[in-house]
């Protein structure tokens, strides 16, 4: 399960947008220590004790916890072997969003893997100064998700966050940037302010995000007008912190179901009254919708489906054309393009990915970095110059290979990248594609592979993309009727 639906479970099975912080802050600690006869023990007992109850108390009233790296880091070792415990006694089913506001490039990497890998965390905050670069190792992990910090509740940093002027200040430009280096499920906003107005413009700009605040307590007054301002039209998509003066009471259970409560009522309220909005809708579990099906709109709407007489490789005309090219002009987009091959390749035994020629070699590289598994790729021609080598990349006799294409048409490119992979001592079992036209040009491709001895795994056919576009109105019947004729539409 990925990390933006355990949220929504979470969020619809504990009807709460609270998250609780799990940070063993030494002085807070002093005082709930001594209440309870512990004031002599070690801060390392005092804070295991600590998060045991504060989980206990509040599990059933928060959809997530976020604990801040930094405080754990401070007691070295004992500190990350504390964080472990944390993993193991927050519920499975309650997402754990790790605050780091990592902004390293260098250490980008090995923080990923011992987040999501050993930590077995399911998000994590990140500095967007960095650029791009940094979220990039952190969303090559399925089914995790980052959280970019765009705005400081510090005032200090306001003449930073606010310039170049307040119409269009430095916070507004990283939410509008930041937008652009994942999917809606992959990505998350944080916001630290507790200004209504504020909240409202990184709303606006982001108006189906999910955004996560920080700071608001100290004017809880502001309670009503920051969930105004920060509730998604359909009154989710914004995650409250649980104060942190709450989490050393007696009575946090108590008091966090109050909070709750009280969340609650203002929101159904605020729905009430907005026309055409009902007051369960958050309380809904989200319905399954298939996240290929949305990749297929979002492949349409940028051009790569296009209507005309077209040649195809194999000299057979198309009345359309499909262009896969377009996608590496696009980061989001294609991260779910390969994480689409990737699913199709998660049951293979492979030890290296060849890539055919030419088309395909983006692809076949973003699925080596991926997956982790080195590439190669059969030459198109052999040059008369250099190494006039047959295959580019490092090999060894017998490695097993899979082999990634674009467009499975007739299947004769890939059965001739693959007679120049055999020849040089590799071996291949399994092709994968992301489309199969299905035609019966040349003999039908599948057939055709199957008679060589090779499995072809496709993560689309052309059938299920008309289905899709046809009925989301993108195309018209006679269009449908073009991309494949003869199927039942409706």
């Amino acid at each position: 399960m990925g990390f933006f639906i355990q949220l929504t479970e979470a969020m619809a099975d504990r009807q709460s947008l609270l998250v609780t912080g799990l940070d063993p802050n030494p002085e807070m600690l002093q005082s709930w220590a001594a209440r309870r006869g512990m004031a002599n023990r070690s801060f390392l007992s005092q804070a295991r004790h600590w998060i045991k109850a504060v989980i206990e108390a509040t599990a059933p009233h928060v959809c997530a916890y976020k604990p801040s790296l930094g405080f754990y880091q401070a007691l070295g070792p004992v500190g990350l072997e504390l964080l472990l415990e944390v993993r193991e006694l927050v519920p499975p089913d309650l997402p754990l969003i790790i605050d780091s506001k990592h902004g390293d490039l260098n250490s980008s990497s090995a923080l990923a893997h011992y987040l999501f890998r050993e930590l077995a965390a399911d998000a994590v905050s990140l500095s967007p100064l960095p650029g791009q670069d940094i979220a990039a190792p952190f969303l090559l992990y399925p089914g995790k998700a980052v959280v970019m910090t765009c705005h400081s509740s510090n005032q200090t940093a306001r003449v930073i966050q606010h310039f170049p002027s307040e119409e269009d200040p430095l916070f507004l430009r990283i939410v509008r940037e930041t937008l652009l280096w994942g999917t809606q499920e992959q990505l998350l906003l944080e916001v630290g302010t507790s200004d209504p107005a504020i909240l409202a413009r990184v709303r606006q700009v982001a108006p189906e995000h999910f955004l996560i605040l920080r700071s608001l307590w100290g004017e809880e007054e502001k309670l009503e007008a920051m969930l105004q301002a920060g509730l998604t039209a359909s009154g989710d998509g914004l995650l409250l912190p649980l104060p942190q003066n709450l989490l050393v009471e007696d009575d946090m259970a108590e008091r966090a179901a109050a909070l709750k409560a009280q969340i609650n009522a203002i929101r159904d309220h605020w729905l009430e009254e907005r026309p055409g909005s009902g007051s369960c809708a958050l309380w809904q579990a989200p319905p399954a919708a298939d996240p290929m099906d949305q990749l297929i709109l979002d492949l349409f709407d940028i051009g790569c489906l296009l209507f005309g007489e077209y040649v195809q490789a194999s000299g057979a005309v198309f009345n359309y054309y499909i262009d896969l090219r377009q996608i590496i002009s696009d980061p989001n987009l294609f991260h779910r393009v390969l994480q689409a091959y990737a699913g199709c390749m998660g049951e293979l035994a492979f030890d290296r990915i060849a890539g055919i020629p030419y088309g395909s070699l983006p692809t076949a590289t973003g699925l080596s970095l991926l997956l982790r598994k080195p590439l190669i790729y059969p030459r198109k021609e052999v040059k008369a110059h250099g190494a006039r080598r047959l295959i580019e990349g490092d090999f060894e006799e017998g490695d097993l290979v899979v082999v990634v294409d674009d467009i499975l048409i007739t299947g004769g490119s890939v059965l001739e990248g693959i007679a120049k992979l055999e020849s040089s001592g590799l071996v291949v079992h399994d092709v994968v594609v992301f489309l199969d036209h299905g035609g019966d040009h040349d003999r039908h491709a599948r057939e055709r592979l199957a008679a060589a001895g090779y499995r072809c795994h496709a993560v689309l056919d052309i059938e299920r993309i008309t289905r899709v576009l046809h009925g989301a109105g993108r195309l018209s019947d006679a269009q449908a009727a073009t991309l494949r004729p003869g199927l039942a539409l409706g």
